[in-house]
């Protein structure tokens, strides 16, 4: 398991980002937070956001990066929301977004997306993911059939299972094994690989 230390300094040489998400970076620079999605996985998210036809989510919003890349890809219309549990940043990235249509910013744990789906669309980036022991999301409770879970911060692996530290990664087999999916490990960077998945028709 992974979560990059450096994904907002990754943006200094980025010449060339959309607005929303330049505004994104810029206000994790200015809180000091280091741990924004990184540009690959940014983009990624707004390619796959460009097939939701109704609800996207996301948790762990962070100062709203990644939020900002979906919404950027994202059809009109499309619903977004993102959970964020702590409240400050909740309520900052909130304002970011407040001209944003369709997007709304929850302060609240990342089991509040179970109130609100489901998804054509779920980012786990801040709970729900089965990492280091924590509950993983039902993916057959949160997706509409068809639809497709993201699950980032994994750092790539050639064998199988996978390893991270010399061991298996539990939670990326969860994953890449779970009945409900059919899901693939995307290399994104050198350091960092993606789990995405569709959910089988029942």
């Amino acid at each position: 398991m992974l979560m990059s230390p450096l994904g907002t300094a990754a943006y200094r040489d980025e010449t060339d980002l959309p607005p929303l998400v330049a505004r994104a970076v810029a206000a994790a620079e200015r809180h000091g937070f280091a741990f924004s999605c990184l540009p690959e996985q940014g983009r990624l998210l707004r390619a796959l956001a460009g097939g939701a036809t109704r609800r996207i989510a996301e948790t762990g919003t962070g100062y709203g990066v990644g939020l900002a890349w979906l919404a950027t890809g994202a059809r009109p219309g499309v619903e977004m929301i993102s959970v964020e549990r702590d409240g400050n940043q909740a309520r900052i990235t909130a304002e970011i977004f407040a001209d944003t249509p369709g997007v709304r910013v929850l302060h609240a744990d990342w089991t509040e997306v179970y109130a609100h789906g489901p998804y054509d669309l779920l980012v786990l980036d801040g709970g729900g993911q089965g990492k280091n022991g924590e509950a993983a999301a039902d993916p057959e409770r949160l997706l509409t059939p068809g639809g497709v879970l993201v699950v980032d911060d994994f750092a790539p692996s050639a064998t199988w299972p996978p390893e991270h530290l010399g061991r298996p990664d539990s939670a990326r087999v969860h994953w890449l094994d779970h009945p409900a999916l059919r899901a693939v490990d995307i290399p994104l960077s050198g350091d960092l690989s993606t789990v995405v998945g569709v959910r089988r028709p029942r």
